[in-house]
């Protein structure tokens, strides 16, 4: 009931507001594992108004295929990258799980699997992540990462899913820990972003739940 009441109030006359029939992720609105200072740079950036604007869960699997690139934010404006608004759109929109595994199963797309493994990774529980994120460690593809300077990087599909599955902090997340209801607004999406990561060899990323939230070593704005 109390859900119900909250995504109530989610459901305005507007654009960028989570969908109506949303429930709650880690006792919060979905789109507030965003942090807010993104989420504004998102909402008016032009891809979210020309591109995001109407997209449903079935929809969206044509722009994540159109994915080039995984990443968060670059430049020296931190221009949000696409794959980190079609995130947004994901937590805008929950879709439902069977949607979300079969962006994971895509072995055509391998920046839909991405996508939606990095979404898993958000909102699922623990023992989700880890289940539906084991066939990926057989995925030695390569993605191309956006790097906060703008060039790029590459990391293969198997290193995401370890580091999604690791517990360590990536894209910028911190994935909650089981059963607990805080609300993951201040801790998500912070600095510590993609680009915050070694990128010369796989399995190099101890130590990176070290770097918190300092604008000058991430590509992820903190609200500070």
């Amino acid at each position: 009931a109390s859900a119900g009441r909250a995504c109530a109030m989610w459901g305005k006359n507007s654009a960028n507001v989570t969908d109506t029939t949303a429930i709650s992720v880690h006792g919060t609105n979905p789109q507030n594992l965003v942090e807010k200072i993104l989420r504004s740079k998102i909402y008016n950036h032009a891809y979210w108004k020309e591109h995001c604007f109407g997209l449903t869960a079935e929809s969206l699997v044509d722009k994540a295929m159109e994915l080039d690139t995984v990443g968060g934010t670059f430049g020296g404006i931190r221009e949000p990258s696409h794959f980190i608004q079609l995130t947004l759109k994901m937590l805008q929109i929950q879709p439902e799980k069977e949607i979300v595994l079969e962006f994971i199963k895509n072995e055509d797309y391998k920046y839909v699997r991405a996508l939606g493994a990095f979404y898993l990774r958000l909102t699922g529980r623990p023992a989700e992540v880890f289940q539906y994120l084991e066939p990926l460690y057989n995925d030695y593809r390569k993605l191309r990462r956006r790097l906060a300077s703008g060039e790029y990087c590459l990391v293969h599909v198997d290193e995401l899913a370890n580091e999604s599955r690791g517990g360590r902090r990536i894209h910028g997340s911190q994935p909650a820990l089981e059963g607990t209801r805080t609300p993951l607004s201040s801790t998500v999406f912070r600095c510590v972003a993609l680009s915050s990561y070694p990128s010369s060899s796989r399995g190099a990323l101890n130590g990176l739940h070290d770097t918190v939230s300092r604008p000058d070593v991430g590509v992820f704005p903190a609200d500070e």
